[in-house]
């Protein structure tokens, strides 16, 4: 438990890298809905939508027009629109040469064309926050695709990453540095190196 945060043990003790050039970005487009927003998120992707809409295939930006640049849903509440004639690809996913899904606002991120890399629940995945109804303490959860997310799983026990370490830069810009240092030395009580190698062996 750190700040009312419920955490898995799987976050400080299992591994995980993604590996694009498998599962091809398949978080994009598998799921029940688009992805979730935080409560401020609507707002970002209506400032930035001019900034990446050269990055949408025309298919995508027809389907915004139509649904609009988020949408509610029942179960997890603003989310992004998705395809539903290309397996629920999200709108703001678009396929390279090479079959892999690119996130039009971390593209134009990395091109420096905006300063928001991406939504934050797709940023932490395959952590999932699981927000209290109740008003006791959030949960977080380690929950890869059992099918889609195998080689992530293999590499990341090749790497010796654990899953939190992989995700260091989304889990500090959700939660800050001091949070990732508690979480840190938490998955060293969890699990020291002397352990760590025994089971890698």
């Amino acid at each position: 438990m750190i700040d009312n945060l419920l955490i898995s043990d799987d976050v400080v003790e299992r591994k995980f890298v993604c590996d694009l050039s498998k599962c091809k970005g398949a978080c994009c487009e598998e799921g029940d809905a688009g992805a979730p927003l935080e409560s401020e998120e609507p707002d970002i992707i209506l400032e930035m939508y001019e900034k990446i809409k050269p990055y949408l295939t025309k298919a995508a930006i027809a389907e915004i027009e139509k649904k609009g640049k988020y949408v509610y849903n029942r179960e997890f509440g603003w989310v992004t629109p998705t395809l539903g004639n290309d397996k629920e690809i999200c709108v703001y996913g678009k396929r390279d040469e090479r079959g892999i899904i690119k996130c039009a606002f971390e593209q134009a991120y990395y091109d420096g064309v905006i300063s928001w890399k991406k939504p934050i629940s797709c940023h932490l995945y395959p952590i999932i926050i699981e927000k209290s109804k109740k008003g006791s303490f959030d949960r977080m959860n380690y929950e890869p695709r059992t099918k889609a997310c195998k080689p992530a799983c293999v590499q990341g026990e090749k790497l010796q990453v654990l899953v939190y370490e992989f995700l260091k830069e989304p889990l500090i810009r959700k939660f800050g540095q001091e949070f990732y240092n508690a979480l840190e030395q938490a998955a060293g009580l969890s699990i020291n190196p002397d352990e760590r190698r025994k089971i890698a062996s």
